[in-house]
């Protein structure tokens, strides 16, 4: 753990370090220094001695030259060595001169051919030993006074490094011992001067992390007292104003994440910087996904992205609505607005999306079903208005005429009252739902009702009809529901079987589910027009079906009660040959919501 005396007790050790350090440093220096002038000296020394021993005439006779100087000067702990004016050794007491390389570039022989100094001094690696040396070199001039040659003598600096590396070990050693007097002093006075501060940083550290129910308990006098009941009253107040804070944002939390709406907040940068759930369900994309990124991730859509680059252009608010085509198609109304803080400076914008894709189906639905519904009552009220205005302008005097008009008056009269229920049932469905009243029934007997009712329209055009065996098929559904879809598929395969022609129909337990299969030999369907069958007012054969009183909304209704009991319907026809309808029941239905 940092603590404080700890952090006090170090800076007074590192202090007297440094003071110590730089004292051992600047002796060593000094050392170093004053050794390698005295080395100097001696070097100088020696150079002279050779220079004054070496004859003019060894000069001429090289290999005697290095016979001379190995004699004389190889068990010195100098090295010794004669170099031309060209660089060239020509003679070295512990290495073969032909081995050694050319020392005309040598910084203290330079010094001699080139600067023309009395000596030249240098401190470098040796190529040849492999380790560093000072070297000292002398010129050796011929009788016209020239220099025809220098004396270089070297020695190692190796011993001046175990003097300093000693110097530095004693110096360790002292530091150490003041370090261990110095430290137990120091940790001993630090300790009773930081307790207090130590305790209410402690608490202070335990309010950063969010643990409010800690306090300072220390016995002490003085500043240090009134600091701990300021900390406490500190930890008191931050306690109770982060319950509240806290209440806040679980209740803004609990809001966004259960609105309906799409939430997004957008930065100055144009980064996204928080999204709720809503918003990831509606645009099909996780929160961690988005966040930090360009607002353009959110939907994909061009449209949207403007309105909010212009909201933080601008400083706007903005209404408008939106079609988005990621993750699918939809319609979004869209309310931007400009997020400020406090002080009243814009950091971004709120954008609020609220998906109205269903309202403005269902908006369109209701124009189109209103103006379907228009049309398809404009007909028969045309014809009752038509005929009764023949009537009352004499025609209801022929009693023939007057039969026949009233006949009329009454079939269109019928037809427009089960167009009407037929409007009303589907506009339920399509709204609202029907409430199912649900039990186990028998589906052979349900048809056998059904055929009964329709019986005398079969006679009539003279029909096949092929029933399913005597078999109970038992499952859950409505039964009034049931026999409305049986009926309207019968009637249809009536209505659209040529006389002497077939119907079949047959019902079979599947296990979990219950089939339900009506195929006729009539006219069929194009395949063009298979889609369509199910909506509303759509009519393959509009003068057939008008003219048996269809409303076309009978397969419209059989969808919609079909789904209703979860299930499937499923055509197949061909022009000529018949139509084919099967449905699939659930034997058991959820009764959930």
């Amino acid at each position: 753990m940092n603590r404080f005396w700890l952090r006090i007790s170090s800076f007074f050790l590192l202090l007297l370090f440094l003071v110590l350090a730089g004292l051992g440093f600047s002796v060593a220096k000094l050392v170093e220094n004053s050794y390698k002038d005295m080395v100097e000296r001696q070097l100088l020394h020696d150079a002279d001695m050779v220079v004054k021993s070496v004859g003019g005439s060894l000069f001429s006779d090289v290999p005697h030259l290095q016979e001379r100087i190995r004699e004389w000067y190889g068990g010195w702990d100098v090295r010794v060595t004669i170099i031309d004016k060209n660089g060239k050794v020509l003679a070295d007491s512990s290495e073969d001169p032909e081995k050694m390389e050319n020392h005309r570039n040598r910084p203290e022989i330079r010094a001699i051919f080139d600067d023309k100094k009395e000596y030249g001094m240098a401190l470098h690696r040796s190529q040849t030993l492999g380790y560093k040396m000072m070297y000292v070199a002398r010129p050796v001039y011929d009788e016209n006074g020239e220099t025809k040659a220098a004396v270089r003598t070297a020695i190692s600096l190796k011993e001046i490094g175990k003097v300093v590396d000693q110097l530095w070990l004693n110096l360790a050693i002292a530091m150490g011992i003041a370090f261990l007097f110095s430290g137990i002093i120091g940790i001993a006075m630090a300790r009773g001067i930081t307790r207090p501060v130590e305790e209410i940083t402690r608490v202070a550290k335990t309010l950063v992390k969010k643990d409010y129910s800690q306090r300072v308990a220390i016995r002490t006098k003085g500043e240090l007292k009134e600091l701990s009941d300021a900390m406490n009253l500190l930890a008191e107040s931050l306690q109770s104003q982060m319950e509240e804070i806290y209440e806040n944002q679980q209740r803004l939390s609990g809001i966004l994440n259960n609105m309906a709406s799409g939430v997004m907040l957008t930065d100055l940068n144009h980064r996204i910087v928080l999204v709720n759930p809503a918003m990831e369900n509606m645009i099909g994309i996780k929160a961690k996904d988005l966040i930090g990124k360009f607002h353009i991730a959110a939907g994909k859509s061009f449209g949207l992205s403007q309105l909010i680059n212009r909201s933080l252009t601008e400083g706007k608010s903005i209404h408008e609505e939106v079609h988005v085509y990621f993750p699918k198609e939809r319609i979004l109304d869209v309310y931007i607005a400009p997020h400020v803080n406090i002080h009243g400076e814009k950091k971004g914008v709120i954008t609020v999306l609220h998906d109205i894709t269903n309202i403005r189906r269902l908006e369109k639905m209701r124009s189109e079903f209103v103006a379907n519904v228009s049309h398809e009552l404009k007909t028969p009220v045309t014809s009752l208005i038509g005929f009764t205005e023949t009537l009352l302008d004499g025609a209801m005097y022929d009693e023939e005429v007057a039969k026949k008009f009233l006949k009329i008056i009454h079939d269109e009269s019928v037809r427009l009252n089960r167009l009407i229920s037929d409007i009303l049932l589907i506009s339920k469905v399509e709204q609202e739902g029907l409430p199912l009243k649900l039990e186990e029934i028998d589906m052979v007997s349900v048809i056998e009702e059904c055929v009964d009712t329709v019986q005398e329209e079969l006679t009539k055009k003279q029909l096949q009809l092929s029933m399913p065996e005597r078999e109970e098929v038992r499952f859950e559904a409505d039964r009034d529901r049931l026999k409305q879809i049986i009926l309207n598929l019968v009637s249809n395969a009536i209505m659209y079987t040529p006389p002497g022609g077939k119907i079949r129909i047959d019902a079979a337990d599947r296990g979990e589910e219950v089939h339900f299969v009506i195929e006729d030999t009539g006219i069929g369907i194009a395949k063009k027009d298979i889609p369509r069958i199910f909506e509303r007012f759509y009519r393959v054969d509009k003068a057939r079906s008008r003219n048996s009183g269809g409303t076309g909304l009978g397969l419209a209704i059989v969808k919609h009660l079909v789904e209703s009991h979860h299930g499937m319907i499923h055509v197949e026809s061909e022009p000529g040959v018949g139509s084919k309808f099967t449905i699939v029941f659930p034997k058991k239905q959820n009764r959930i919501g």
